[in-house]
Parts: structure tokens; C-alpha cells; sequence
């Protein structure tokens, strides 16, 4: 690699760490947030919700990456052309392939690494994710952990607590089952605690309401009483595996005998197609970023910067490529939509890049954001000169 074409890698691939780093902090942020109820509600330690934050960062990254390379290409393009150092490589007569050999290259692994997450990582890390989330509200102690608060443990049982303790002790309880049309029965225990197990629930010091449907009821004291829990608990703490959690071979040849698979076949037809094209997408990407971006242009040039742009594009094509995969449910044919959307943008953005001409955004488009930014404007001086004018007043 020439050293020009050293510079331009380094270059855009420290851009692209910067990009990265905080849009994919944030985001990871966003997402372990929304599962802090596995501490609050389940009791759990900090090492565990750690774990869970970990094994969700794979599913974030391959989104990521694509959006941060292009922010990446046309930011040092950008910052190129405004150093005249894009100005400077075209009048000494070199090649565009300059510019478009380190940034393909970057974009190549990128794409790679992408496929890697995506089909081996991500899947594994979400079935132990899954694992964890099954296991962890398997125990009954953990559906209640909450204090004085009903929980609705299964169909017609609840259950309220009013302290926690140590060593999976629990002081005052309520439990209140009518799942049996039959009669009604209510519990009643100073104390109590849940075995090892999980599957049997035992009181102490309390008493028991039975109610019948006539409306005689009738009260039981006891020293001791053990509630059955094995009926709810043994379909817990088993995690059901979706498309999604699937490594790339299963989804080639699924398991026909699979529980969710014979359920939602469709959904797994779609999971393998948008497995095989998302992870070409930094390359895409990084075509049509070239092609915005990667030819000299005067400063005095009215336009839209390159980054806002690309950006544009960016989005369009990811939403377009996300639609079509949804669509693959339950209409087989967009698997063809799905695959043009990469092929034909790559085909577009080469055809740009080897007639040396800018991929712009079309005319109509530009003159209404300029026509919405000049609107934005006035009506900005507007409101500050009201201001202003009342406060002289």
C-alpha cells in the first residue's frame, strides 16, 4: 500500500473509532436500561446484570457500524477538500483508486467483522441472554420479590409479600388462588420461604380461607403448610430460542421437529435472507460515501454538506432494506427486493465513481430543506426580534 493510501486509512479509521465509540455507548446505554427490572424486580447481582448487559452488545454493533463508516468517509473527505489536499492529490495526476482502494479495504473488514457478529457472536449471546432472563424468574421468589405489591403469578394465583430477607426468608404473606372454580382459598402466614428448588412454597404460623361458591367459608390455623409451585415452575427457566437466536447453519437447514419453527416457519426464511445481505452493507455504504464525498470541489460551492447527505441515503437504504425484510413473512417476493437494494445502489454508486461525477441528492429534495431551513430562520429572527422589542418596551 502506497503511503498516500496509508494516510487515507489512518485517517478515516481513527474517524471511524470516533464516530463509533459514543453512538454505540449511547445506544448500549438505552438498551441495558430498558432490562434494569432484571435488578430491581428479580433481586439479582450486579455481576449478573453485567453479564446481561455484555451478551446484549453484540445484537447493537453490525447496526451500528455502517452508519459510523459513512460518517467516517465523509467527514475526512470533507476535511480533505477543505485542506485542498483532495485538490492537490488530482493535479499531481494520481488515480481516484487513491481515495477509493484504503477506504474499500476499511469498508471489506468492516463487512467482515460485521458477518462474524452477526452470524456467530449475536446468536449466542442472545440464547444466553435468554438462558439468564428464563432462569432468573423461574424462581417464585423472584416473580415476588417485590414488597407490597401484588404480583400475578399465574392464572388466577397472587401473591404480596411484605418484607424480604436474607437467606430467602419472607415475613408476612398473601396468597390469594382461585384457580380452582370449585372454591376459593386465601393464605394467610406470618412467615415463610421458598425451597431450594423453587417448587414448593412453605409457610409458617398462619392460616388458610376457604370459600366456596354458596359463600360458607371456612378457616384452617396451621403451624406449617407447603404450597405446591411444581405445576408453574417446570415450564420455567426453559428460554425459547426464536429465529433471531439461531446461528446461520440452523437457519439453512432448521429442525423440522423445532417448537417455534413449526410455529412461525416464515420468520426464519426471512431471519437467513436479511442474515445474507445486512452484512454487505459497510461496502454499499462506503460506494456511495465515495461518491458524494470524494472529489475536489470549489468552497465556494452552494451545497449540502457531504455528511447530511450520505447520511440520508444511509437511512433510506437501511429502512428499505429493514421493510423488505418484514415484508418477507408473509410475501416471499421481497426476497428479490431485499437483495436488489444492495446491488443496485452498489451498481449506481461504481457507475458514479468510474464517470468521475457526484452522487447529489436529487434537486426537489435539496430545494425544500433549503426552502424549510430559510422558513426556520426567519421565523427564529421573527421571535427574537418580539423579544427583543418587548423587552426594550
Amino acid at each position: 500500500m502506497k503511503l498516500l493510501e496509508t494516510y487515507i486509512l489512518r485517517r478515516v479509521g481513527q474517524m471511524f473509532l470516533v464516530a463509533l465509540l459514543p453512538v454505540l455507548a449511547i445506544i448500549w446505554t438505552t438498551q441495558v436500561l430498558q432490562r434494569i427490572n432484571l435488578v430491581t424486580d428479580s433481586g439479582q447481582s450486579i455481576g449478573s446484570f453485567a453479564k446481561l448487559a455484555t451478551m446484549i452488545l453484540p445484537s447493537i454493533i453490525p447496526v451500528v457500524l455502517p452508519f459510523a463508516l459513512v460518517i467516517a468517509i465523509t467527514q475526512t473527505l470533507t476535511t480533505m477538500n477543505n485542506d485542498s489536499e483532495l485538490t492537490v492529490i488530482d493535479a499531481a495526476g494520481a488515480r481516484r483508486s487513491i481515495l477509493v482502494r484504503p477506504i474499500l479495504l476499511l469498508a471489506a473488514v468492516i463487512s467482515v467483522f460485521s458477518f462474524f457478529v452477526d452470524n456467530i457472536v449475536e446468536p449466542r449471546a442472545k440464547t444466553v441472554a435468554r438462558q439468564m432472563i428464563a432462569e432468573t424468574y423461574a424462581d417464585l421468589l423472584s416473580s415476588v420479590i417485590e414488597e407490597k405489591t401484588f404480583r400475578k403469578i399465574d392464572d388466577g394465583l397472587y401473591v404480596q409479600i411484605s418484607k424480604r430477607l436474607a437467606g430467602r426468608m419472607l415475613k408476612g404473606l398473601f396468597v390469594a388462588d382461585e384457580r380452582d372454580p370449585a372454591y376459593e382459598l386465601i393464605y394467610y402466614a406470618k412467615e415463610g420461604a421458598v425451597d431450594d428448588t423453587g417448587t414448593t412454597l412453605i409457610m409458617h404460623d398462619g392460616e388458610v380461607h376457604r370459600k366456596t361458591p354458596d359463600g360458607n367459608v371456612s378457616v384452617i390455623n396451621f403451624d406449617s403448610y407447603s404450597f405446591d409451585l411444581s405445576d408453574m415452575t417446570e415450564n420455567r427457566g426453559q428460554a425459547t430460542l426464536k429465529a433471531s437466536d439461531r446461528d446461520l447453519w440452523f437457519l439453512f437447514n432448521p429442525d423440522p421437529n423445532d417448537k417455534d419453527y413449526t410455529i412461525r416457519p416464515q420468520s426464519y426464511r426471512a431471519e437467513l435472507h436479511r442474515r445474507l445481505t445486512d452484512w454487505i452493507l459497510p461496502v454499499v455504504f462506503a460506494l456511495f460515501s465515495l461518491a458524494i464525498a470524494g472529489d475536489a470541489r470549489s468552497h465556494r460551492e452552494a451545497r449540502l454538506h457531504p455528511m447530511v447527505s450520505a447520511l440520508g441515503y444511509a437511512f433510506a437504504l437501511r429502512w428499505a432494506a429493514f421493510y423488505a425484510a418484514n415484508q418477507i413473512d408473509t410475501d416471499p417476493e421481497y426476497i428479490v427486493v431485499l437483495y436488489a437494494i444492495p446491488i443496485v445502489s452498489s451498481i449506481v454508486s461504481i457507475i458514479f465513481l468510474s464517470l468521475h461525477k457526484r452522487l447529489v441528492m436529487p434537486s426537489f429534495i435539496w430545494e425544500r430543506i433549503s426552502a424549510s431551513w430559510r422558513r426556520t430562520q426567519e421565523r427564529l429572527l421573527a421571535a427574537t426580534s418580539r423579544s427583543g422589542g418587548g423587552a426594550a418596551q
